[in-house]
């Protein structure tokens, strides 16, 4: 038998916690690796459990959407996915957030149902809503700047500019995705693109 995936569940709503929770702990192949109902919580929570998925509101208090910075905190630090779960059913801001946060896929809340399908696939592998995000990510970028992107990420791709060209166009990218260096960028896209 193969191990379960372990899900990290961050919500601060009591009520929709006990909901998620009930969810896992009815499905054979998940387990409920730990709760967390704040960003710092989740993100010490992420890097002592080591979760495969992390399910992650976008709203944890008073805060306006404090759930991103929680969430690419723990997708730089874990090698965990994330899956972002809002009440927000505003196509755009859901979009926006996962991008800023790393995430591999989001569900609405109204949408429960799909949770269980939606851990499955994302822990599988790379997903078609992993896909169109990090699409959207990289279309920030220059054509120039993909493809020196695709070369950080160990694509088959031949730089034709000058050594200075190609590191100011790293230090654009790392700003246009929001990472720091060259490791982040790989942890997070290495595998993926």
């Amino acid at each position: 038998m193969c191990r379960p995936i372990r899900v990290l569940l961050v919500e601060d709503d009591p009520d929709f916690r006990m909901l998620m929770r009930g969810m896992i702990r009815e499905t054979s192949d998940l387990e409920l690796a730990g709760e967390a109902c704040c960003k710092e919580e989740a993100v010490s929570c992420a890097a002592a459990l080591q979760p495969d998925i992390v399910l992650m509101d976008l709203k944890l208090s008073s805060a306006d959407m404090d759930g991103i910075p929680a969430a690419k905190q723990i997708r730089l630090d874990t090698r965990a996915k994330v899956i972002i779960v809002t009440g927000f059913e505003d196509r755009d801001i859901t979009l926006e957030a996962c991008k800023k946060s790393f995430a591999s896929g989001y569900i609405y809340k109204s949408q429960r149902l799909l949770l269980v399908p939606t851990i499955r696939q994302t822990a599988a592998g790379l997903t078609p809503t992993e896909i169109f995000i990090q699409s959207l990510m990289l279309a920030e970028l220059s054509t120039a700047e993909r493809t020196v992107f695709h070369f950080m990420t160990g694509a088959p791709v031949q730089l034709i500019s000058s050594e200075k060209t190609i590191a100011n166009q790293k230090t654009s990218i790392f700003r246009k995705l929001g990472v720091k260096n060259s490791q982040e960028l790989i942890h997070l896209f290495g595998s993926s693109s």
